[in-house]
């Protein structure tokens, strides 16, 4: 990949670098060889970047200013909650459209990787889903297919997320809540900070097309055993209460009003209720990049590293 000005180190345009998956990005982009522009709301500086810009998507100013002269392109922002279908579609797919919408004159040769998710894979179970798939479009529509690799990760966790701590406080409870029950559902999973060296190996090698993510288990793990795992990460035993799949579509209702009527995205929406009930988030091995099974963490070493951080923080 050429030199984009930085001393031999090509020039990486990074959205979400400030999420969760993109603070893993940054260093793992940093330590692959490569120069990081990150996009920050606050326009305050991001570690492990060499250049800030202030903005978000919704501003084409900003977005040209963070691709110009970029060698790639990694675009990991997005929501993954919203208040209506809108909101979701507005950021996941308009904002793809936006950003790269700039590369014409700014960057015409740029390399990009869209962080998608496994949920695009079955956008009938949700807006998120549909809008996941829709950015997907968006993306095709707008670069070259030798010069796009669309990456979907599974479920990641992690040091610095906090959408899977309630697994690991349910699991130090004992008191662990498995939704419709044990049905045999297969849930692929991966550290965060694994995917984010997948896709630092991936914009290397200027890998192109659609790849999975998952650890050395592609075929995924049950609720139970994820649990479990949380529950032994913590020197814990774990203990299950199942939730009735209707009762468990009426919380996501539930959610979805009580979210309206506080103008909020909720926690628990009946498109969330879908997703988490599905039976297969399980990864073909086939779809995954070359090497990623074999170097991933295995989810013993990476729930003990995730819980050891989260007590450093304060988080546990």
């Amino acid at each position: 990949m050429p030199d984009g000005g930085g001393g031999g180190r090509p020039l990486v345009a990074l959205t979400g670098a400030t999420g969760f998956l993109g603070i893993h990005l940054t260093a793992a982009l940093d330590a692959a060889g490569f120069r990081v522009r990150a996009l920050a709301r606050n326009g305050r500086p991001v570690a492990g970047a060499a250049e800030t810009v202030a903005g978000d998507l919704a501003d084409a100013v900003a977005l040209r200013r963070l691709v110009a002269g970029a060698n790639a392109v990694v675009h990991a922002a997005g929501l993954t909650k919203a208040r209506s279908a809108a909101e979701f579609d507005a950021v996941n797919a308009g904002g793809t459209a936006r950003l790269l919408d700039g590369l014409g004159g700014a960057a015409p040769d740029a390399h990009v990787v869209l962080i998608s998710s496994l949920a695009a894979r079955e956008p009938q179970l949700s807006p998120y889903a549909a809008s996941k798939r829709a950015g997907e479009r968006e993306a095709g529509a707008r670069v070259p297919e030798d010069r796009l690799a669309v990456v979907r990760p599974p479920a990641l966790y992690g040091p610095h997320d906090r959408a899977t701590l309630a697994v690991f406080r349910a699991a130090r409870s004992g008191l662990c809540p498995l939704p419709g029950g044990d049905r045999g559902e297969r849930i692929a999973l991966l550290d965060g900070r694994d995917a984010a060296d997948a896709v630092a190996r991936l914009l290397k090698e200027r890998r192109r097309g659609t790849f999975a993510l998952a650890d050395s288990r592609p075929g995924g793990y049950g609720m139970h055993e994820i649990f479990e795992a949380a529950a032994r990460a913590q020197g814990r035993t774990a203990r299950f209460v199942a939730i009735p799949a209707p009762a468990f579509r009426l919380l996501g209702r539930g959610g979805a009003v009580l979210g309206r009527l506080a103008g909020r995205a909720p926690l628990l929406s009946p498109g969330k209720v879908r997703e988490m009930l599905h039976p297969d988030w399980s990864v073909d091995p086939a779809d995954m990049p070359p090497g990623l099974a074999g170097s991933a963490r295995s989810i013993g070493r990476g729930f003990a590293e995730t819980v050891a951080w989260y007590r450093q923080a304060g988080w546990l």
